[in-house]
């Protein structure tokens, strides 16, 4: 899966936040996007996910060298942010099944399996409202991580992740991202020490 970015614009009323940005983003590859707080990294890897629009330019996914419609992309994603929300009225267990009739989780991976790997099993049955936000950032990561998608997209990953949380998220990186299109929003090196490609945004 590659994606390719052409001539990419976007503003918020008169300002633009990018512009005329080209970007070819490879599968297997990992990229971060950094720069300083306001050059629109966030709004980037919000335009890839197709949740915003650009005011001009194009984002273009590829599987195979064919062109995939813009209302299949959403197949190919799975998606971890600061602006996303999770149900929090249901338990762990019931968000992850929840989440898997949308995204099917990888083979051999299921909410009691991912719950374990997170370190949440003992919470299992406990309303997200009741979670630590660090604990919820882990619920956050994991339908990412283990979404059986061939892209991934990490604005901010850990975010409100403790000690034993980082290094969770590092061995999450490490073990589930060998082969997939990552792309991390981020100015913390610790978090996309992963990336060989850097995008600089506001340069």
């Amino acid at each position: 899966m590659n994606i390719t970015v052409t001539n990419a614009g976007k503003r918020f009323n008169r300002q633009w936040i990018f512009r005329n940005l080209n970007q070819e983003l490879e599968s297997g590859q990992h990229y971060a996007i950094t720069g300083h707080n306001g050059s629109g990294k966030s709004t980037l890897l919000q335009a890839i996910a197709g949740s915003i629009y650009l005011n001009e330019g194009s984002i273009n996914y590829f599987s195979n060298q064919e062109n995939i419609p813009p209302e299949n992309h959403f197949k190919h994603i799975a998606i971890c942010a600061p602006f996303l929300e999770v149900i929090e009225e249901m338990t762990a267990t019931e968000f992850l099944c929840y989440h898997a009739n949308f995204k099917p989780f990888f083979q051999g991976f299921d909410q009691h399996t991912i719950l374990d790997e997170i370190g949440l099993t003992t919470s299992k049955d406990k309303q997200i409202r009741y979670f630590s936000s660090g604990m919820k950032q882990r619920i956050k990561l994991a339908q990412a991580f283990f979404s059986d998608t061939s892209i991934l997209l990490l604005d901010e990953p850990c975010t409100n992740l403790d000690e034993k949380g980082i290094a969770l998220y590092t061995h999450l990186i490490s073990t589930h991202c060998r082969n997939r299109l990552v792309i991390i929003s981020s100015n913390d090196k610790s978090e996309y020490a992963s990336c060989s490609k850097e995008i600089r945004m506001g340069v």
